[in-house]
């Protein structure tokens, strides 16, 4: 029976995929502007983050790809679009060095998670380097090999 790794109780969802994708280097933490049935959504855990990445364009950030499934109860009066654009709140020296990384140094903007902080919804996000094919394999085999050594130790602990 494989364990499930626990999550911590203030997150919502989880973009796996980019860190296999992609070697992660500078991570920031942003607002996101929500419409009122996205925040019954999330409570509810209806998010997904899997092919979703970060746009930059007229100074501001804009989060493509994620998808919030509207409740049946909460979105009877809206007409609900789970996949818009939806602004990412960061302060000027941030999106000052995003835009910089991104033109200049060939960086990628990816979204990594959303969570609640307090009773407000933030975004992790981070400037990463696409990983080529022989480094998911290396990554995928120390991946393993720590795995390996994880068992040896628990079954000598016994």
């Amino acid at each position: 029976m494989a364990k499930q790794k626990k999550v911590s109780p203030g997150s919502i969802a989880q973009n796996k995929k980019a860190l296999h994708e992609y070697f992660v280097d500078t991570r920031f933490e942003a607002g996101v502007s929500l419409a009122g049935w996205e925040v019954k959504s999330l409570r509810a855990g209806k998010a997904q983050l899997t092919d979703s990445y970060v746009l930059l364009k007229d100074g501001e950030a804009w989060l493509l790809g994620s998808h919030i499934t509207p409740l049946q109860t909460a979105s009877t009066h809206v007409i609900a679009d789970p996949t818009r654009t939806r602004k990412l709140l960061l302060n000027k020296r941030e999106l000052g060095k995003l835009f910089g990384a991104v033109q200049q140094k060939g960086y990628a903007c990816v979204a990594l998670s959303l969570y609640w902080k307090k009773h407000l919804v933030k975004c992790e996000i981070a400037l990463a380097k696409g990983k080529k094919e022989f480094d998911k394999r290396a990554t995928e085999r120390e991946r393993d090999s720590d795995r390996e050594i994880q068992r040896a130790i628990r079954k000598d602990a016994k």
